[in-house]
């Protein structure tokens, strides 16, 4: 019997576990719906403000400013590595840390800016190179959080002389999919169009002012795209790691059913057993 109580017990604690699960996955599945609704509110205001950098840059391509000057060949380097502040959500941390250990290796010089503390606790551990962190960001997602991140970051482009700043993160492109992407951050990069080229503009104040205030707006809302991206990723892993671990917890608790039931009728078999032989035994 003390066989049967303990698999009866372990039923209902894969009970609980699998009703954790599914919660989890629903508040995902939410997350996740809020999190592509910003994603596509911020791309229109992204793209208008790359058109306006594209032209400037076309025109005078010459003296840039050196948000949107071209990378030169020798100079410091750092990349910005984003994760999640949770677990939970399946290789999502795993896949973006593998590549960025694979990224730290061909660039050994590379300085490390940590957005996400699983990033910030497995990476610290194996390089001394993290020159900042920022975590539990992703716990509240408001654009004031990453606009202050975006600020910093620029000021460490242009203050320490970076050539370049790279971001390595995870791309959101369904509950099931998300493509670990590694792009140039700073400098920025206008996206080319031949159309844009022939464009002219008059610019009041000067171009250089211009281009400082359109490069700082266009990062401040670069990195919450990407910040928002990587939440939806992240939210789309855990909801689909969810959705694994309450069928598993499912499959469990049948698995488990059947056992208690084989369990329940041979201690049912052996006192009946028991009884009749006892009748017997009086009998006789």
């Amino acid at each position: 019997m003390a066989n049967i109580k303990e698999i009866k017990t372990r039923i209902e604690s894969v009970r609980s576990t699998k009703q954790i699960t599914n919660a989890m996955k629903m508040v995902a599945a939410a997350n996740l719906r809020k999190a592509q609704d910003r994603i596509i509110k911020a791309r229109p205001y992204a793209d208008h403000i790359n058109t306006m950098l594209r032209s400037i840059k076309f025109k005078n391509a010459t003296n840039l400013h050196s948000l949107i000057a071209d990378v030169e060949e020798v100079g410091k380097s750092a990349v910005i590595v984003v994760t999640s502040d949770r677990g939970l959500c399946g290789s999502f941390n795993y896949q973006i840390l593998k590549e960025a250990l694979r990224y730290i290796k061909q660039n050994p010089d590379a300085e490390i800016i940590c957005l996400g503390k699983k990033g910030f606790d497995y990476l610290k551990k194996r390089t001394d190179k993290i020159i900042k962190s920022y975590v539990n960001l992703f716990n509240e997602m408001n654009f004031s959080v990453s606009r202050d991140v975006a600020a910093q970051i620029i000021d460490l482009f242009l203050e320490q002389n970076y050539n370049k700043i790279d971001v390595l993160y995870n791309e959101f492109k369904s509950a099931i999919q998300q493509n670990i992407v590694v792009k140039q951050l700073l400098p920025i990069i206008p996206s080319e169009s031949e159309e844009m080229s022939t464009l002219d503009y008059l610019y009041e104040p000067d171009e250089d002012t211009i281009i400082d205030e359109l490069g700082k707006k266009y990062i401040n809302v670069d990195i919450w795209r990407i910040m928002l991206e990587s939440s939806a990723a992240e939210q789309g892993a855990r909801m689909t790691a969810m959705d694994s671990a309450t069928d598993n917890a499912a499959e469990l608790i049948d698995t488990l059913t059947l056992k208690y039931n084989r369990a329940r009728q041979a201690a049912i078999t052996k006192e009946i057993i028991e009884i009749a032989s006892g009748a017997e035994a009086i009998q006789q």
